[in-house]
C-alpha cells in the first residue's frame, strides 16, 4: 500500500498474517461535479441572498492553508451569486480565519482564492491587532468575544469552510469560522479552555471529544460566540479522502452545520471490533501534515484503534515545524499532573494540544517519521525515524511475535469507533 508523506509516498507491504485491516472512510459515491454540488447548495441560500442590495458590503470568511476546503472552487461560485445580486467586486472582501495561526503568503492566498486572486480583496485576520478587533458580547460562561472589525462592520457576513472531525470541539466548520477563526487571542484561548473541567486536577471534560457536539462545552462556547456575530449564512464543504468535494451544506449557520456533521459522522466513522498492536498512520500528506499541531489530529484518531502499550508509526512530514512557536516549550513538563497544573495556570491553545500529545506518548510507543531533529522528537516522548522502513524495523522489535496491524492511509479523515 502507498502511504502519503508530505508531497511524496512511502510503500508498505505487510504479510497477510499481520494485517488486521485498512481503516479508511467509506467511499462516497458522487454523481455531480464539485461545481454542481456547490451550485446546488447555494440554490438553497436564495432566501438569504435575496435581501442583499447593491452598495452593501459583504465579508466572506474562509479557512487558511492548513485546512484545505475547496475554496478555490466555491469562492468564485459564491462571488458570482453575489455579483448577480448586484454586489460589486469592490464591496466584497475575503477574510482568512487564521485564529492564532501565522499570516499567509501571497502564494497561499492565491491557492485559497483561485481565480479570484487579484480581483477580490483578501485580508488575514490578526488576533493580536487590538485596533482591528471589536467587542460583540459575552457568552453565558463569561467569555468576552471580540472579533475582526471588518466582519462586524460589513452589512452581511458569510462563513465558509469544511466540516471534519475535531479532537475536542467535536467537529470543525460552521461556528469555528468566528470563534476561534476571526476572534481575539484572548477569546480563542477562553473558548478552548472550556475543554478542562472546573477545578485543579479534574482533567479534560469527557464530552469534549472527537465527533460529539451534544453537551460539548467547547462547541457550546463557539456556538454562542458565533451567534453574537450574526452571520447571514454558511457554506461548508465535505471532502473525500482525495480532497475532492463530495457534499456541501449551506443555509442557516447552525442548522446547515449540524446537518453536515451528521452526514460526516455517518460516512467517516469506522466501526471497530478489536484494537491492534500496531497502527501505521499517514495524515494524508500535505497540507494535512504541514505541521505537528495539524498532524496531531491523525495521532488522536489512530490512537482509538491501538491497544494500551501498543506501537504507532505516524507519517507526518511537518515541513512547517510545530505550527506555533510556543508548542515545543510545553514539553518541559514530563508528567500529566504537572502539565495540567501549568496549563490551568497559563492556558494556551497549543499547550492543550501538547498535553494531548504527551498523554498518547505516555500510553503508547509512538514512532514519528518526520523532518524534526531526533532530540526534539525524544523530548516530546516519541521515537524518531526518517523513513517508513526504518520505523517498521524499530516497531517490530517492540511487538509480540503474533502482532497485528491496522493501516490508516488517511488517518486525519476517519474516526475508529468501537462497536459491541
Amino acid at each position: 500500500m502507498e502511504l502519503k508523506y508530505g508531497s511524496t509516498l512511502f510503500t508498505l507491504d505487510l504479510p497477510p498474517k499481520h494485517l488486521a485491516g485498512v481503516i479508511a472512510p467509506s467511499p462516497v459515491v458522487v454523481d455531480n461535479s464539485p461545481a454542481d454540488i456547490i451550485e446546488s447548495a447555494l440554490d438553497g441560500c436564495y432566501q438569504y441572498m435575496s435581501s442583499f442590495k447593491p452598495g452593501e458590503k459583504v465579508v466572506i470568511v474562509t479557512s487558511d492553508i492548513t485546512r484545505y476546503t475547496g475554496s478555490e472552487i466555491y469562492l468564485p461560485l459564491l462571488v458570482d451569486r453575489l455579483n448577480r445580486q448586484g454586489i460589486a467586486d469592490g464591496d466584497i472582501e475575503i477574510l482568512i480565519a487564521l485564529g492564532i495561526h501565522r499570516k499567509q503568503t501571497d502564494h497561499e492566498h492565491q491557492k485559497i482564492l483561485g481565480p479570484l486572486y487579484g480581483r477580490i480583496r483578501v485580508t488575514d485576520h490578526e488576533c493580536d491587532d487590538h485596533g482591528s478587533l471589536t467587542f460583540i458580547g459575552t457568552t453565558s460562561n463569561g467569555i468576552k468575544v471580540s472579533i475582526n472589525r471588518r466582519a462586524v462592520e460589513a452589512d452581511h457576513l458569510i462563513l465558509t469552510g469544511t466540516i471534519g472531525f475535531h479532537y475536542f470541539a467535536g467537529f470543525g466548520g460552521g461556528r469555528k469560522s468566528v470563534l476561534p477563526g476571526i476572534a481575539s487571542r484572548k477569546a480563542c484561548i477562553a473558548s478552548h479552555f472550556t475543554v478542562l473541567n472546573p477545578g485543579e486536577g479534574n482533567g479534560k471534560n469527557r464530552l469534549a471529544v472527537t465527533g460529539n457536539l451534544e453537551g460539548n462545552p467547547v462547541h457550546r462556547a463557539m456556538v454562542e460566540g458565533c451567534a453574537l456575530a450574526k452571520p447571514a449564512f454558511i457554506l461548508n464543504t465535505v471532502l473525500g479522502a482525495d480532497k475532492s468535494i463530495v457534499a456541501a451544506f449551506a443555509g442557516d449557520w447552525r442548522e446547515a452545520h449540524e446537518a453536515g456533521c451528521r452526514f460526516y459522522r455517518e460516512r467517516f466513522a469506522y466501526p471497530l471490533t478489536e484494537k491492534c498492536d500496531l497502527i501505521v498512520a499517514s495524515c494524508g500528506g500535505f497540507p494535512k501534515d504541514i505541521n505537528l499541531i495539524q498532524a496531531h489530529k491523525s495521532m488522536e484518531y489512530a490512537a482509538k484503534a491501538l491497544k494500551d502499550g501498543g506501537v504507532m508509526i505516524l507519517l507526518a512530514e511537518c515541513r512547517d515545524g510545530f505550527g506555533n512557536g510556543t508548542f515545543f516549550s510545553w514539553f518541559r513538563h514530563k508528567n500529566l499532573e504537572e502539565f495540567e497544573a501549568a496549563l490551568r495556570a497559563q492556558y494556551e491553545i497549543n499547550g492543550q494540544t501538547a498535553y494531548s500529545l504527551l498523554q498518547k506518548a505516555l500510553c503508547f510507543r509512538i514512532i514519528l517519521v518526520s523532518k524534526f531533529p531526533t532530540q526534539q522528537v525524544e523530548e516530546m516522548g516519541m521515537i524518531q525515524a526518517r523513513t517508513l522502513d526504518e520505523a517498521m524495523e524499530l516497531a517490530v522489535g517492540m511487538l509480540p511475535e503474533e502482532w497485528r496491524c491496522y493501516l490508516m492511509p488517511e488517518a486525519g479523515s476517519v474516526l475508529p469507533v468501537a462497536v459491541a
